[in-house]
């Protein structure tokens, strides 16, 4: 939210409860018939698309202003759509000014609503409104499995992100612009494919310095990082018509940071002279995580048919439980491999070990001493230990810790 207008583009979702019952809400950009510029009619349109999925609509207007051209017409567009309608008369901040609502009537969409979203004058009573209206019409209820599979498409500006979320959605879901920063919110998704559901979460691009970042850009990041925290598998999308830079490496750490599983993801394909080889060899010696590397191409459809496939090895990875017999064979023979640090004539003793979570898999090792552990020696532990369970690409935690 942001005093500049036109800061929400793409379709917006979340999931609501009130009164023990969960519903969709999805804020939408606002409509401007009479603009005429690319982006103002790709927001239209996704407005349009939100209507028609729709159970029920809100429709918001501004009770200080009165009725508009504007409104008159986004009013005939929701009458054709023949959609139930609430109309909100917003910044009624005071219940003395409620009559300035009964204006509305004039847009013959049924009784406006008096609301301050600002304050929250009125938001009881119309969440009581949504949900009476929800079960007239006996709307479904969204539920999430508990092994739905969380996406983030992550990336420097401009990559292709949001291409390559329309292009596994097989529809225009999100704006799609040559213009950098097109996209200033975390837009979640949900795909279903067979008996797998995926939450698909496209982001606003990440820059390289971030410490004078300020308005929409600043928050446009700070969703992006949030969305980087909640996923599984982070998608790091590079543009491989320009080759791999720096900032792409940055943002493959933010996605090990989240403690995400991550897949890079070489996008324009079509427009690159770049070899896979190539970059592999390039990533896999800057990327702490090993992840694996595919190239495809939104435009030609090349490749994008198995990046769900792929996302799908990952949180198997990502979820992966370990034994404690087999994970101690590996630990034994972590010993026999490697002569231990030491300091002070004593020597570390790698004792015995447990995995004590998944989601990302996280190991207690238990040791005489952590003091002893080096820098060196615990990046080889974990290394080994991704080599030996397949573990590439899954940000593997270990905690090593006195007996």
């Amino acid at each position: 939210m942001h005093e500049t207008p036109g800061v929400t583009r793409d379709r917006k979702e979340l999931v609501c409860e009130w009164r023990n019952r969960r519903f969709l809400l999805i804020d939408t950009g606002g409509i401007d018939v009479a603009e005429k510029d690319a982006i103002t009619r790709s927001i239209a349109e996704q407005a349009r698309a939100a209507v028609e999925e729709a159970d029920l609509v809100l429709f918001v207007v501004d009770a200080r202003a009165g009725v508009t051209p504007g409104d008159e017409e986004v009013a005939e567009i929701l009458r054709l759509s023949h959609k139930p309608v609430v109309v909100l008369a917003n910044k009624i901040d005071d219940p003395s000014q409620d009559a300035n609502a009964l204006e509305f009537h004039h847009l013959g969409l049924g009784d406006p609503v008096p609301l301050s979203a600002m304050h929250g004058y009125g938001s009881g009573d119309l969440l009581d409104e949504i949900v009476d209206r929800l079960e007239q019409l006996g709307a479904s209820r969204p539920e999430l499995p508990e092994d739905a599979i969380r996406v983030a498409i992550l990336g420097r500006p401009n990559v292709g992100k949001s291409s390559l979320l329309n292009a596994l959605l097989g529809r225009e879901r999100v704006i799609v612009s040559e213009i950098p920063g097109t996209t200033r919110d975390s837009i979640d998704t949900v795909l279903e494919r067979d008996d797998r559901t995926f939450v698909l979460v496209d982001t606003a691009g990440l820059r390289r310095k971030r410490r004078h970042r300020q308005g929409i850009e600043y928050y446009s990041e700070l969703r992006a990082l949030e969305a980087a925290a909640r996923s599984d598998v982070a998608l790091v999308l590079i543009d491989s018509s320009e080759g791999i830079v720096e900032q792409d490496l940055s943002v493959a750490d933010v996605a090990r940071h989240a403690s995400s599983s991550t897949l890079v993801v070489l996008s324009k394909w079509d427009t690159t002279q770049l070899s896979i080889e190539e970059a592999r060899g390039h990533l896999l010696r800057r990327l702490r995580q090993r992840p694996p590397i595919m190239a495809v191409s939104a435009k030609t459809g090349r490749g994008v048919g198995r990046v769900l496939d792929e996302v799908e090895k990952l949180f198997e990875k990502h979820t992966t439980q370990i034994g404690t017999p087999e994970l101690n064979r590996f630990l034994g023979e972590l010993r026999e491999s490697r002569q231990p640090p030491s300091r002070n004539g004593r020597s570390l003793n790698l004792l015995y070990g447990t995995q004590v979570d998944a989601r990302p898999p996280r190991f207690k090792l238990f040791v005489n001493d952590p003091a002893l552990v080096t820098r060196d020696y615990g990046y080889w532990v974990e290394n080994s230990l991704r080599e030996r369970f397949d573990l590439s690409g899954v940000p593997v935690v270990i905690d090593f810790v006195r007996k």
